[in-house]
C-alpha cells in the first residue's frame, strides 16, 4: 500500500532515487556550470559511440572537474560516461551507493577494461591523486603520469582523447599536500584554504583523439607505454599553457 505522501506527490521509491541522484546533481551541475561561466571547445573529439578513453589533467582538490566533466560529456557529447574516481568514494556504503548512482566507478585497472569491453565511454584522470591534491603553488604543473590509460587503450584498442581543464585551480585552493607514512602509508591528502568554491571562469578544451598504431601485445612493452604516457602528457601541458596565455584574469 502507499503511503499518503506518495499517493499525494505520485513518488515511489524509484521516483526518489531519480530526484535525488539524478535531478538534483543536474540541476547543481547546471548551477555550477553558470556560476563558473564555463566554456568548452573541442566536444565534437569524442566519439558518439564507441570505447573511448577521456583523460584531463586532475586539480582543485574537490573533484568539482569529476563532476562537471561528467556532466559535459553527457549533455554535450550524448554520452553516459563511466567516471573512474579515488577509492575514497567507496569506502562506506553511504558515499558507494551514491557514487554509484552518478556513474563513478573506482579507478581500477580491471574496472577501466570492463567498461571499454562493453563499448563505454571512460573519464579517467592520469595524473590520480597527486595531480588533484598537489598545491595551488604548483597549479598548471602536470604531476607524473600514470601508465594504466595507456595499457587500457592498447589493451581494448581504444583512442584517447585528451582533456585540459583551467579554472578549478583558482576555484578551491590548496596550501600543501599531506602525507601520512606511519598509519595510512601511501594516503595523500589536501590542505584546503576554503570549502565554498571561488568564482573563477572555467575552460575546457577537448584535444583532438589519439589512436595509437600499435597491437595489444604492446601493453607489454614498458618503455614503450612510458614513452606515450610522456608524449601525452607533454601535448596536454602544451595545451594547458597555450589557454594560460588567453584567458587573462581567471576571475574576470
Amino acid at each position: 500500500m502507499q503511503k499518503p505522501n506518495e499517493k499525494i506527490f505520485g513518488l515511489r521509491n524509484l521516483d526518489r532515487d531519480t530526484l535525488i541522484f539524478r535531478v538534483l546533481p543536474r540541476f547543481l551541475l547546471e548551477i555550477l556550470r553558470k556560476y563558473f561561466r564555463m566554456e568548452i571547445s573541442g566536444i565534437e573529439n569524442i566519439p558518439r559511440k564507441g570505447a573511448v578513453i577521456i583523460a584531463p589533467n586532475h586539480s582543485g582538490f574537490s573533484g568539482f572537474d569529476a563532476f562537471l566533466l561528467g556532466h559535459i560529456v553527457q549533455q554535450e557529447a550524448k554520452r553516459v560516461p563511466r567516471v573512474l574516481t579515488h577509492h575514497f568514494w567507496f569506502l562506506t556504503e553511504t558515499t558507494a551507493i551514491p557514487a554509484h548512482k552518478m556513474g563513478f566507478t573506482e579507478a581500477t585497472y580491471e574496472n577501466g577494461i570492463n567498461a571499454l569491453k562493453k563499448g563505454n565511454a571512460i573519464v579517467l584522470f592520469p595524473e590520480g591523486e597527486q595531480g588533484n591534491f598537489k598545491p595551488t603553488s604548483k597549479r598548471y604543473q602536470l604531476q607524473e603520469f600514470k601508465r594504466g590509460f595507456v595499457r587500457m587503450a592498447l589493451e581494448t584498442q581504444s583512442p584517447i582523447v585528451p582533456v585540459v581543464v583551467l579554472g578549478a585551480e583558482e576555484t578551491h585552493i590548496n596550501l600543501k599536500q599531506l602525507k601520512f607514512t606511519k598509519f595510512l602509508k601511501g594516503t595523500v591528502i589536501p590542505l584546503p584554504l576554503n570549502i565554498i568554491p571561488l568564482p573563477a571562469k572555467w575552460r575546457i578544451r577537448f584535444l583532438e583523439p589519439i589512436h595509437l598504431p600499435y597491437k595489444p601485445n604492446a601493453v607489454n612493452d614498458s618503455e614503450l607505454v612510458h614513452e606515450i604516457a610522456e608524449n601525452i602528457q607533454d601535448k596536454m601541458q602544451q595545451a594547458i599553457e597555450e589557454e594560460l596565455t588567453k584567458r587573462g584574469n581567471p576571475f574576470l
